[in-house]
């Protein structure tokens, strides 16, 4: 079924376009995760839908405008939740009630839904064009470059930022940066599975991930083959039973998690029966 895939062009960009999404959602996503902010994800696409509303009606490029203002959001709620000392959780509802409801306003103005804001919402991953795949391509290399030049730093934050603080890191700078890099990460994500779906996109790969009680490294590895295999069969599956990509890669990427869920509870088990017939003799 993949082979059949790649006889078309528009599959092939959207196979390449997903595993490109694929791996930075999970490298971004881990961190939000390990840093128990596995929500911000979709309040970042929630701002974003916000943008993308006022590009559309604006008639400007809307990835641009959606960016922009998810952006600006993170940066703004972060600066609040240092100084005004708000509760993380509280935070990220402010963004993402902030955002819908801006994107709600301007929907209603300019009289209604579009087919464009559809797939914004939904993901059109069928449809990217060369000039976006490249786009992805390009906003994946920067943010794993980005990644891979600062991972000590970022690691250091997530695991003990206070620690991270006294050493001498400019965690705001770092912080700030890491907004901007999971904003990109949201924006990018969104052709795939749409404002409405990202964040299972960063969450769930990382959580089955975790599951495996691994180091950070084969963690985040793991992370991405789950991640990539989820987008490259929930693709292939898609095209085969015409139905949703955007839903047939979540729902794949859950069943992977509800699988090693299973196996993880049956070995737990196991184990446990074998030590207690161990003590009995």
């Amino acid at each position: 079924m993949v082979l059949e895939v790649l006889e078309f062009g528009f599959l092939q960009r959207a196979l390449i376009a997903g595993v490109s999404v694929a791996i930075t959602s999970s490298v971004i996503g881990l961190f939000l995760v390990l840093r128990r902010n596995s929500l911000f994800g979709d309040a970042l696409s929630h701002a974003a839908f916000g943008g993308i509303a006022i590009g559309l009606a604006t008639n400007i490029y809307p990835l641009w405008t959606g960016l922009t203002l998810s952006i600006l959001g993170a940066l703004g709620i972060t600066k609040l939740r240092q100084s005004a000392k708000i509760p993380a959780d509280a935070t990220v509802a402010i963004l993402l009630s902030s955002g819908l409801a801006l994107g709600i306003l301007l929907i209603s103005l300019s009289g209604g839904f579009t087919l464009d804001l559809f797939s914004f919402l939904f993901g059109s991953i069928m449809l990217v064009s060369i000039e976006d795949t490249l786009t992805i391509l390009a906003m994946t290399g920067i943010i794993l470059s980005i990644i891979i030049l600062l991972y000590r730093q970022l690691m250091y934050i997530t695991f003990d930022e206070e620690q991270a603080r006294v050493s001498g890191l400019p965690i705001s700078k770092l912080n700030y940066l890491f907004i901007i890099l999971a904003s990109v990460a949201v924006i990018v994500s969104m052709r795939l599975v749409g404002i409405l779906l990202v964040s299972s996109l960063l969450v769930i790969p990382n959580v089955t991930a975790l599951l495996f009680n691994k180091g950070f490294k084969k963690t985040a590895l793991i992370s991405v083959l789950i991640s990539i295999f989820s987008v490259v069969v929930g693709i292939s599956i898609s095209y085969a039973a015409n139905l949703a990509p955007a839903g047939t890669i979540v729902l794949i990427s859950t069943a992977a998690f509800l699988i090693v869920l299973a196996v993880r509870h049956y070995s737990k088990n196991k184990h446990i029966i074998k030590k207690l017939e161990e003590a009995k003799s």
